[in-house]
């Protein structure tokens, strides 16, 4: 931790933050701080704002700081810790999560998470809500944060891992983050693209998925075409039949495309209840 000199109000809260590990704190840790160092609460908000223009702190969002002076020199926090802190509860997912379990070597230029809370920016207040083009984000720090909203009952499948000392980040596991590639396919440049991320999970050596529990997350989700979709997808690329029992029992009365945003043509397989209308030779 780099402590600052004793001096100014402003000094002597930051130090006092950072020796209770308040590397990120909202107004109720800083409040908690000045009371400590009988700083006036009344002056919190206009010493925040000096730290701020100081640079011994940066401002997240209103009422979230990082304390900036209680990092050892030239230590950034980490942009996943930021994206949890913002938005909670939340966890890393998507193209982050897959770069994070190296099952990409795309590097993402957007941190992108998940969470069930109602996520509104500052392009939400500015822009017409029917330009559903437009992707909306916060921004900190010249880095871009996405939150993908679902349903809290799929807010599922996280790992807790440790970025810096008590600082904490939930990241979905390597399986749910598989999962939610089927889901937003078209995030990760179609069902080929997604295809392709998953031959590339099942062919890893030393990090191998366990397909348990990727059938356990693709029940847990309960939606019976990304079941089948993403069923017939590990079968085509080698794993058994039995491991996907579960799977192929789930009822489906009607042909799912396995690429939604492609034609409805191609073979159909009545095991799996899938037109195959984008792999022109089937195994």
């Amino acid at each position: 931790m780099q402590t600052l000199e004793p001096g100014s109000q402003g000094v002597r809260l930051l130090n006092q933050l950072g020796a209770h590990g308040k590397y990120i704190f909202n107004m109720n840790d800083a409040k908690a701080a000045a009371q400590l160092e009988k700083i006036p609460a009344n002056q919190l908000n206009k010493i925040l704002s000096n730290s701020v223009k100081q640079r011994k702190a940066l401002r997240l969002r209103r009422g979230l700081y990082v304390n900036l002076a209680a990092l050892p020199k030239d230590a950034e926090v980490h942009p996943f810790v930021i994206s949890g802190f913002l938005i909670q509860p939340s966890a890393i997912s998507h193209w982050s999560a897959l770069h994070y379990h190296g099952l990409t070597e795309q590097i993402p230029q957007i941190i992108t998470a998940s969470t069930y809370k109602k996520v509104v920016t500052p392009s939400m207040r500015n822009i017409p809500f029917q330009s559903s083009t437009i992707k909306h984000m916060l921004e900190i720090n010249g880095l871009r944060y996405e939150y993908i909203t679902i349903k809290k009952e799929h807010f599922f499948g996280h790992e807790r891992v440790p970025f810096y000392e008590n600082l904490f980040v939930n990241i979905t596991d390597k399986e749910r983050t598989l999962l939610d590639v089927f889901i937003y396919s078209k995030m990760f440049g179609g069902m080929g693209g997604a295809l392709d991320i998953l031959q590339h999970a099942l062919n890893e050596i030393d990090n191998k998925i366990d397909i348990k529990k990727l059938v356990d997350y693709i029940i847990e989700y309960n939606k019976p075409v990304i079941a089948k979709r993403l069923g017939w997808a590990l079968e085509y690329l080698g794993v058994t039949e039995k491991k996907l029992i579960p799977l192929l029992e789930i009822p489906l009365h009607y042909y799912c495309r396995l690429d939604p945003h492609t034609p409805a043509k191609g073979h159909c397989d009545i095991r799996w209840m899938i037109q195959n209308n984008l792999i022109k030779d089937n195994k």
